[in-house]
């Protein structure tokens, strides 16, 4: 659904993208990440045809972005940066305002729409009575018309409570899994995107450092935590074992290593060992694994 080539562009000489390339398949829910100034607001420019990139191509359905920018975002809904809305009008006035942009739509169409969303009970309401979060639904709303087969969405969970968050997860994946949508995730709550997104694209810098299941981020080793009463030594002795250590007490060993004969080593070595969890790592902490050594997550 989504190719991106190649993608460049710098803004008065800073470069923003180094030449970015990854692909979105058709019906998945798909997570770009990265920091604050790490290319992801540029890739959803270049995706929108908002911002022209130096180099590269943005292909969406098989049509350039470029080249063919009305055809090709006639595919498209997106909440990209601050939704903005006409707040003395209803949420209902606006989506049709807005929608008629694109297109005309039946009224069945818009009644569909905020009903996916929530909304049905204030959607005649004037929008400056309106909470951030049922903003945030509004502009979910505006996304899904008129039936596009990809939404893009920027931070769509920015600024909500935790049932807010909960419930705009599941109306992402419930437009995923009943009406086939693709979706392009960006977000900060690591967590979020774990629990809708199996594969992930991170850029760093405006490189992308990695691209694929997030999974794979953890390699193929085992990961465990110990509880000791001397972290430096105990350190020396999981290099032996050819492993890893990391903050928090975390050590990985290789696919073939056994936990028993580490255990083994540390306690004959004199090291007091109160406790020792096998541990499977979140996206979160892969994130910043990742982050801190992007030459090692290169894709």
């Amino acid at each position: 659904m989504i190719r991106l080539d190649n993608l460049r562009k710098s803004f008065k000489g800073k470069p923003a993208l180094h030449g970015v390339s990854f692909d979105v398949p058709t019906g998945e829910i798909f997570g770009l990440l990265g920091h604050n100034g790490a290319g992801k607001s540029t890739t959803f420019g270049i995706m929108l045809g908002q911002v022209y990139p130096d180099g590269g191509e943005a292909w969406i359905g098989e049509v350039s972005v470029q080249k063919d920018r009305a055809r090709a975002l006639s595919q498209v809904g997106a909440i990209f940066e601050t939704p903005s809305f006409y707040e003395y009008l209803s949420g209902w006035r606006n989506l049709k305002i807005l929608v008629n942009y694109s297109r005309q739509v039946e009224r069945r169409e818009l009644e569909e729409a905020v009903e996916t969303v929530g909304l049905s009970g204030r959607i005649h309401d004037p929008v400056r009575t309106y909470s951030h979060g049922m903003r945030q639904r509004l502009a979910l709303a505006q996304a899904i018309l008129p039936s596009p087969k990809l939404v893009l969405l920027d931070e769509p969970t920015e600024g909500l409570d935790p049932e807010g968050i909960h419930e705009m997860r599941l109306m992402i994946q419930r437009l995923n899994q009943e009406r086939g949508l693709t979706v392009l995730l960006s977000s900060h709550l690591l967590s979020e995107v774990e629990q809708l997104c199996s594969r992930v694209a991170i850029l760093n810098k405006g490189r992308l450092i990695f691209n694929g299941r997030w999974s794979e981020l953890a390699g193929d080793g085992q990961r465990f935590r110990l509880e000791v009463d001397d972290w430096a030594r105990a350190g020396e002795i999981v290099a032996n074992f050819g492993g890893r250590s990391f903050q928090d007490n975390l050590v990985e060993l290789p696919p073939d290593g056994d936990i028993a004969n580490l255990v083994r080593a540390l306690v004959e070595a004199g090291i007091a060992l109160r406790g020792v969890t096998r541990v499977q790592p979140s996206l979160e902490s892969l994130y910043l694994e990742a982050i801190s050594n992007p030459a090692g997550h290169a894709s």
